[in-house]
């Protein structure tokens, strides 16, 4: 059996030259990007309790992660297929045992996490809507892909719906908003990728536009109220439920154009307890950036970020097959929404949702799931139509 399976991976990979196109570019600026995040990740640590175990969790994730990705960039995209459905329920009971036996912060956010124990000495928190973002997009991106090439085209689309609307409805009941929004992001856009018709886009937009007032009366707690309330009318809260976008709003202000210098930030060095930037780990990691690194930093992280998804979206568009397109659709959509999200709340563009800042805030059950996510995208970029640099045939 062991020797079936390399042989497979053999005849999967024996056309593709590894090292002559793999995408050094995308990879060399995750790496940096993740770099920029350990450095910025210290600074956020140093005033806050835990904060040196926080950032020995994070290098030790960005190093796994890296492996991780290497390793997945190595297999054939399309061999994901045998193993989606799999991954997907597998997924889905992570998802279920959440809601039975998952941790969390209630009055803040959402029981999300399942800790498990290693060995008896450490517990270890891991968050299953992560994993099951990489789950999705590859069983989905099979579904599109049929449909795109006209395999049983409403059988597919039911299918389709109904495995997008599952996890979806299991985050929402966590609550999670803002995961359950990432993977919205991504249907719509594999969606529209897809090429299919508008009126099916509206009526299927219509349709979750309809939960609105459900989810507003019966699924948002009080303190998420206030915080679109609040966004939609800035001050109708003033110094609770805007207290954290408050102290954002000034941390990243005082950075001017220079910043104030690594570790030099007043609001990002002062302890959340006493007038800091809470949160400013995770879910706040940009104003750290803002303050301290100032608007010429802030630019430079952003247009590294802008690179990345340029990149992907390039990896997309001259990928061998529909579900190699697909599947970094999907991955890069989620990454995109992240990074978009994360920057516009903390600089009150968009409502608080809490979504960390893919490859910066700490979080090592996202670290390893971004890097999964890369190691598909560069998995779909090694065998691409042609190689970036290969003369014309």
């Amino acid at each position: 059996m062991d020797d079936e399976i390399i042989m497979y991976f053999i005849e999967k990979t024996n056309d593709t030259n590894y090292f002559k196109q793999f995408d050094y570019l995308l990879f060399i600026s995750i790496i940096i990007l993740s770099i920029i995040g350990l450095v910025v990740l210290s600074s956020a640590t140093r005033a806050i309790s835990g904060g040196s175990g926080k950032m020995k969790t994070q290098i030790v994730s960005v190093i796994l992660g890296i492996i991780i990705a290497i390793i997945i960039s190595a297999f054939d995209y399309n061999s994901f297929k045998a193993i989606g459905f799999v991954f997907y329920i597998f997924c889905i009971g992570l998802l279920i045992y959440v809601l039975l036996r998952g941790v969390g912060y209630e009055e803040v956010g959402s029981n999300s996490w399942i800790i498990i124990p290693l060995a008896g000495i450490l517990d270890v928190s891991f968050q299953p809507s992560e994993l099951a973002r990489v789950a999705l997009v590859i069983l989905l991106s099979d579904f599109l892909e049929r449909i795109k090439e006209g395999q049983d085209i409403k059988k597919n689309i039911i299918k389709f719906i109904i495995y997008s609307i599952i996890p979806v409805g299991l985050i929402i009941m966590q609550p999670d908003f803002g995961m359950a929004m990432v993977y919205i992001v991504a249907i719509f856009i594999m969606v529209y990728i897809c090429g299919v018709r508008y009126k099916h886009i509206f009526i299927t937009g219509g349709v979750f536009l309809a939960t609105v007032p459900f989810i507003w009366f019966f699924a948002l707690n009080d303190r998420r109220k206030k915080r679109i309330l609040e966004f939609i009318f800035p001050g109708s809260d003033p110094g609770n439920s805007s207290y954290q976008v408050d102290m954002a709003e000034i941390a990243i202000g005082s950075g001017r154009l220079y910043g104030s210098g690594l570790y030099k930030g007043i609001q990002t060095q002062t302890p959340p307890n006493i007038g800091g930037v809470p949160v400013r780990e995770s879910d706040m990691i940009f104003t750290v950036i803002g303050e301290e690194f100032g608007f010429i930093g802030s630019v430079l992280v952003i247009a590294l970020i802008v690179f990345i998804i340029l990149r992907c979206i390039h990896i997309a568009r001259n990928a061998r097959d529909h579900y190699g397109s697909f599947l970094v659709t999907g991955l890069t959509a989620m990454l995109a929404y992240q990074f978009i999200q994360n920057i516009g709340m903390c600089m009150r563009l968009l409502p608080v949702t809490g979504l960390p800042l893919p490859f910066v805030s700490a979080g090592g059950s996202a670290m390893l799931v971004n890097y999964m996510s890369i190691g598909i995208i560069l998995s779909v970029s090694l065998r691409r139509k042609r190689t970036m640099f290969s003369r014309q045939q």
